[in-house]
Parts: C-alpha cells; structure tokens; sequence
C-alpha cells in the first residue's frame, strides 16, 4: 500500500497526523506524508506504509474532511 497527499487539495485540518502521526506532518497549513524522520514536502510525494499501519491510513484517508489523502494498492 502507498499514500500520497494532494496539497493543492488540503484544507488544513490536521486530522491525519493526529490519526497516524508516524506517517503524516502537519505544519499549521498544510499536510504531507512522512518516509521515517523526513517530511517529504515535495507536492505528491509517495510513500509506502508500513506493515501494520495500513488501517491508520485508511483511517485518516476516510475522516480526511477535504478528501485529498490518496490511498494506492498494490
């Protein structure tokens, strides 16, 4: 499984990094995901979740009130 955050997308509601904090960071405007220690601020960037994480993700995916975590399937 892989998510990604579209940004251009993102309303700023920090939903997802309260669900799943390993994955995501929130900077007070905008979401993006998290590969370990880094923050991938790149718009569009990829991660691949952890094994066992999936849930958390689909979690935040699913609260998202903007709608703009992308979850792919591998």
């Amino acid at each position: 499984m892989k998510v990604w955050i579209d940004q251009d997308a993102c309303v700023g509601n920090g939903i997802c990094a309260e669900l799943a904090e390993d994955l995501f960071e929130f900077d007070g405007d905008l979401a993006y995901v998290r590969d370990g220690d880094r923050v991938l601020t790149e718009r569009g960037a990829m991660i691949s979740v952890p094994s066992g994480r999936e849930a958390a993700v689909l979690d935040a995916a699913e609260e998202c009130p903007a709608a703009c975590i992308y979850v792919e399937t591998d």
